[in-house]
């Protein structure tokens, strides 16, 4: 890799006669490289591992002062035909998970992407493996019969993929440039050429000028013009709850990599779509409750139990049973008006703290793990307005703004179900469906919005992870990949595929370098 720095004429001129001082004007560097990497999330730090595997040296944009981003959330991927699994004896079918996702997206997907996605998922997670990332186990948040058992988590979760991957990337050779977000394309003759960034400390132009350019930005969940401009759910005026991202404090997730795409050309899909994750209780931040005190995570964990879900008229509208199933959950309090209270007696409260949750919160909060913080859950939560604690019924409904009476024929109505064994409205599981107190208190809600975690739009792609323009032509020399793919997803995030997300960002990083360094003619 050839580097040069240098001082345009004028500026060295002013600076040797004295009519401007040093910090006055910024340098600028400019760097030759094969391959320019924007972003430092999974997708991007995945393809600079895969170039250093492969002997080259590519150059790593991150705008941010760390890397990872979002992806230092997901507790794991998945994969499909791991070394895991078949040690473990656990049955793997890419054909079967192939046809689940195409028939979950009715087939407005890029199936000859979607393949190469869950076949080589497999073998990417031995790749991590391999650079040092342990599997603690494969879990399932869906119910067990209906599990594709492909969720491998990680120890220390993907935290660990991007310490390990972007450790081996820099000792074979990669170039990382932290706090430099780029700016935009460089276009020579027709053809992206490059990449212009800026160095947010000093100021510096940084050139690099590449072969070919990988975007890896992460999508667009942290810039709210955006989401408003794209994402119908996000300014519906039938909802009493617009959606909230869940996400760290410090998101560099603002578009930057589809908007460079889109400014030469590139043809977008699917940007209406995001991953959305509910219930989630409305306090700020949201991800305070996947990674926070053990009061706010066994209060998200308890938001979600099979008791009683109602709407804002104090009515069902869910099957509580799949309150793990969290991107349904999500759609049907979209529908239902945004909002949703689950609702307690004092048997269900106690039996929180006694003997654990009935369904899990993700891998954070299991099965069977007594909530013992839940007391000052309600504590805190009845200052910050989400948890509501009431001697009577009517005074509950009060209290959460819902009709009395259409609260109290609900109640009656789960405790018919009680008796029988059956829930003739949404097939609760009989295991699920417990009897209220209607005449002794107390009685406790907590309140439960909407969040997202994920855009799943982007640049339209071919089977080569190359980006698209309007007239479906390869704009040449750039290739998308994680969060910046478009036309992958019909709607949502289909989690019976669990940590399909993760896997994608991970795999077509791999799989987008590996294409880039063919087109090179780079010998691997």
């Amino acid at each position: 890799m050839q580097r040069r720095v240098f001082l345009s004429a004028v500026a060295s001129a002013m600076l040797a006669s004295g009519l401007i001082s040093a910090p006055a004007f910024a340098a600028t560097k400019i760097i030759d490289t094969d391959l320019v990497i924007v972003g430092g999330g999974l997708s991007g730090v995945a393809a600079a591992a895969e170039a250093t595997d492969k002997g080259l040296k590519p150059v790593l944009l991150e705008k941010l002062s760390i890397l990872g981003g979002a992806g230092n959330f997901p507790e794991g991927s998945l994969g499909i035909g791991t070394r895991y699994q078949k040690e473990h004896g656990i049955h793997w079918d890419v054909q079967r998970t192939v046809n689940r996702f195409l028939e979950f997206n009715h087939y407005r997907t890029n199936p000859n992407v979607i393949r190469q996605l869950i076949a080589e998922s497999g073998s990417t997670i031995d790749w991590v493996v391999d650079k040092g990332v342990e599997i603690r186990g494969i879990r399932t948040i869906m119910p067990e019969e209906e599990s594709f058992h492909c969720w491998h988590l990680f120890k220390g979760g993907a935290s660990t993929v991007i310490a390990k991957l972007a450790e081996s990337a820099k000792a074979k050779g990669a170039t990382i440039l932290m706090e430099t977000p780029a700016k935009k394309l460089i276009m020579q003759n027709g053809q992206v050429a490059g990449v212009e960034a800026v160095n947010s400390k000093t100021g510096e132009t940084v050139i690099v000028r590449a072969k070919k350019v990988i975007l890896a930005t992460g999508g667009f969940a942290a810039n709210p013009g955006m989401i408003q401009q794209y994402v119908p759910d996000s300014s519906d005026p039938s909802v009493s709850e617009p959606i909230w991202l869940r996400s760290a404090l410090v998101d560099g997730r603002t578009g930057d990599g589809i908007n460079m795409a889109m400014r030469v050309g590139g043809a977008t899909a699917g940007m209406s779509q995001v991953v959305g994750n509910a219930p989630y209780l409305p306090d700020r931040p949201p991800i305070n409750q996947f990674n926070g005190e053990d009061w706010l995570k066994q209060g998200r964990c308890a938001l979600a139990q099979p008791w009683l879900w109602i709407d804002r008229n104090g009515e069902r509208f869910f099957n509580e049973s799949r309150g793990s199933v969290f991107t349904e959950v999500y759609a049907a309090m979209t529908a239902a008006g945004g909002i949703m209270y689950n609702i307690l007696d004092q048997a269900k409260f106690d039996q929180l703290m006694a003997t654990g949750p009935l369904i899990p919160f993700n891998a954070i909060v299991t099965v069977g793990t007594p909530l013992k913080a839940l007391p000052k859950t309600f504590e805190e939560g009845m200052k910050r307005g989400w948890a509501f604690k009431a001697d009577t019924i009517e005074d509950l409904a009060l209290q959460i703004g819902v009709p009395y009476e259409n609260l109290k024929a609900t109640m009656e109505k789960v405790n018919e179900y009680a008796k029988t064994g059956v829930d003739t409205e949404f097939g609760r599981k009989k295991e699920h469906i417990a009897a209220f107190d209607m005449e002794k208190g107390p009685y406790y809600a907590l309140k439960g919005i909407r969040t997202y975690f994920l855009t799943l739009g982007g640049i339209k792609i071919n089977r080569r992870f190359e980006a698209l323009n309007g007239q479906g032509d390869a704009i040449p020399n750039l290739y998308m990949a994680g969060a910046d793919m478009g036309g992958l997803f019909m709607d949502t995030d289909d989690i019976k595929v669990e940590g399909a997300t993760s896997s994608f960002a991970l795999t077509s990083g791999r799989l987008a370098a590996r294409y880039a360094m063919e087109a090179i003619g780079h010998k691997m």
